[in-house]
């Protein structure tokens, strides 16, 4: 079946009467930033305002012309204070309160600060789509979002209540995360207006969340330890956790020096901000972080806040140095996950994942 947009933003989002939609995307700051994907994105920013525009004229909602802004430079970075609509400068905080709804499809992930912006205002919800690719409406665009939700609910349940979460890599490598005094979240691919819990989404969607415990209660430092494998082009890179902080990257290649540098030039970076489990089963595993996290498990380092966790921009060095990486482990990336499991209090164990595949669908 042919990819149809009108009924992907009928599904998601539900526009209603009197609503105000935005659509955003991020441009170059030089010329030598572009690239083709990055073009292609703008043209989808410019195709999804249309749609949003002939939706809106049969349900009754205004759609703005298409926001433009000055790149961030990085991922869970603020939102600069100006942007443009139709050529007029405006606003950035302003005109996105005065929307109940926008779409934000960047090259860098804006998800933390319009996270920020739905905390400020009840009515207000985005989607953010930091990579967002046209060949994804072949794949996880197209997806039955009515089983991504239901397998984002057997998956809350499992983490539900878990004080850990125990996981094997195809490497040998074990990492424990910490689970207490948290609560799992889910991206389902609904996205109302007025919908209860968290009001930002990725699109694709499909994946259940939740930020390890980070330590910031007195007296209860985190329990998250281990060493979590990551692989650079053919570089095996081993970052030591403890307390839920990377302490230490093990490899004697050129990116382990650059992943060292990269992390002491901001300690804040070294934060496990998240662990997921992505579960779209049409996502597709390419290289393309925003749909490969939906395949499969990942966790992130760096800013966690606009997830439910303590770190936010105030704990980095500055604005410039902000950053929320996710790092994905899903069927098709060359490090697998031989086994994870959530620990109850009791010590029981639900395993969600075994040899790669999951066990709990």
């Amino acid at each position: 079946m042919a990819f149809d947009l009108m009924k992907l933003l009928t599904d998601v989002f539900d526009p209603q009467p009197g609503e105000v939609v935005t659509v955003a995307c991020d441009v170059p700051r030089a010329l030598g930033e572009d690239s083709e994907a990055w073009k292609e994105r703008r043209a989808m920013a410019a195709e999804w305002q249309r749609a949003f525009a002939a939706l809106g004229r049969g349900r009754n909602f205004t759609v703005r012309p298409l926001l433009t802004y000055r790149a961030t430079g990085a991922n869970g970075a603020e939102l600069p204070d100006a942007g443009a609509l139709a050529g007029q400068s405006v606003a950035m905080r302003e005109t996105l309160l005065g929307s109940t709804l926008a779409a934000f499809l960047t090259e860098y992930s804006a998800t933390a600060a319009l996270d920020g912006l739905c905390r400020e205002k009840e009515d207000f919800r985005a989607a953010s789509m930091p990579g967002i690719a046209k060949w994804m409406e072949r794949t996880s665009l197209a997806a039955d979002y009515r089983e991504v939700a239901r397998r984002c609910k057997i998956l809350e349940r499992a983490l539900l209540g878990a004080t850990s979460l125990e996981v094997a890599f195809s490497t040998g490598h074990r990492c424990t995360f910490d689970l207490r005094h948290r609560k799992p979240e889910v991206d389902d691919g609904f996205l109302p207006r007025f919908k209860g819990g968290d009001r930002v989404i990725n699109l694709p969607s499909g994946e259940t969340f939740i930020v390890p415990y980070e330590g910031e209660q007195p007296g209860q430092p985190s329990l998250t330890n281990g060493t979590l494998p990551v692989r650079e082009g053919q570089e095996l890179l081993s970052l030591r956790v403890e307390a839920n902080r990377i302490v230490k990257v093990e490899g004697n290649g050129e990116r382990a020096h650059t992943l060292r540098a990269f992390f002491a030039a901001d300690p804040a970076r070294t934060n496990i901000a998240e662990v997921a489990f992505g579960c779209n089963e049409w996502a597709q595993v390419t290289g393309n972080v925003l749909e490969d996290e939906k395949a499969g498990f990942h966790w992130a380092y760096g800013r966690s806040d606009h997830l439910g966790g303590a770190i936010g921009v105030k704990a980095f060095i500055q604005p410039e140095t902000v950053v929320h990486q996710d790092i994905v482990y899903a069927k098709g990336n060359p490090i697998q996950v031989a086994e994870a499991a959530c620990v109850r209090p009791d010590g029981m164990k639900v395993r969600v994942i075994r040899n790669g595949a999951y066990a709990v669908f």
